[in-house]
């Protein structure tokens, strides 16, 4: 809990079963969360019995993909404090401390894995990684005239209950892009955003995506596009579609 205020994490799992466990006591070992939710989006056999023999709370999404996973915990947990990361051993739990530390001020907070310091030595985040973020980044940052901005990719974020209402019935993303794009939303509602930089450790295991250069390059381009298409589409009158409150009976 954090300023009476019960805090939320979201992992999303598909290739974790190796690291998923410590990922999970880590977070609670801080000691302010309240509640895991892990979301098992096909995942490695096995994961499910690592999940088991912890106190988080395992859910189910059919539809692959990593927005589709995010999205799906997004609706399951209860807390005010919604923080997003991955149980791959890239991101540290501690790191909530951070995220938790401007949410007084901010509604969105999302972390960043490019600055130097941050990035542990074996971690995958090489010259083309690394650019590559910081150059869409900047690009959404531009043509958005946003806050400082350094990074697209990093799951790690904390977005507020309220917050998220405001943006949720806009996502449309159930790949890999969904981080990009909710970070597009949450500038183009008004909210108010902010990045800072987070840890980032070597993986256990392989990465689907960013582990293969191809696919990686591919992402890239696919994130650079719908950062396009939403600045074009915002300029042409669209906005994001109001929340429909349901009325007493």
């Amino acid at each position: 809990m954090w300023h009476g205020r019960l805090v939320s994490v979201i992992l999303p799992t598909y290739n974790e079963r190796e690291s998923i466990r410590r990922s999970i006591e880590d977070f609670f070992d801080t000691g302010v969360v309240d509640e895991v939710v892990v979301v098992n989006n096909n995942a490695a056999r096995g994961t499910s019995e690592e999940v088991a023999k912890t106190r988080a709370r395992e859910v189910h999404e059919a539809r692959q993909g990593y927005g589709n996973a995010i999205r799906r915990g997004l609706r399951e947990a209860t807390g005010e404090y919604l923080v997003v990361s991955e149980p791959d051993g890239t991101f540290l739990g501690r790191d909530v401390l951070k995220l938790l530390a401007y949410a007084d001020d901010f509604d969105v907070v999302y972390g960043s894995r490019t600055a130097r310091m941050f990035i542990w030595r074996g971690a995958n985040m090489g010259l083309f990684l690394r650019w590559g973020n910081w150059a869409v980044a900047k690009l959404m940052e531009f043509l958005f005239n946003a806050t400082n901005l350094t990074d697209v990719g990093c799951t790690t974020r904390l977005i507020r209950g309220s917050a998220l209402q405001r943006i949720e019935p806009a996502f449309t993303v159930g790949g890999s892009a969904f981080g990009p794009e909710m970070m597009v939303l949450t500038l183009l509602s008004g909210l108010k955003v902010i990045q800072i930089p987070v840890n980032y450790l070597p993986r256990v295991g392989q990465s689907a995506v960013t582990g293969d250069f191809r696919r990686a390059v591919l992402l890239g381009l696919e994130m650079i596009g719908l950062v396009l298409r939403y600045r074009l589409r915002s300029w042409l009158g669209w906005r994001i579609p109001r929340t429909r409150v349901k009325q007493a009976a």
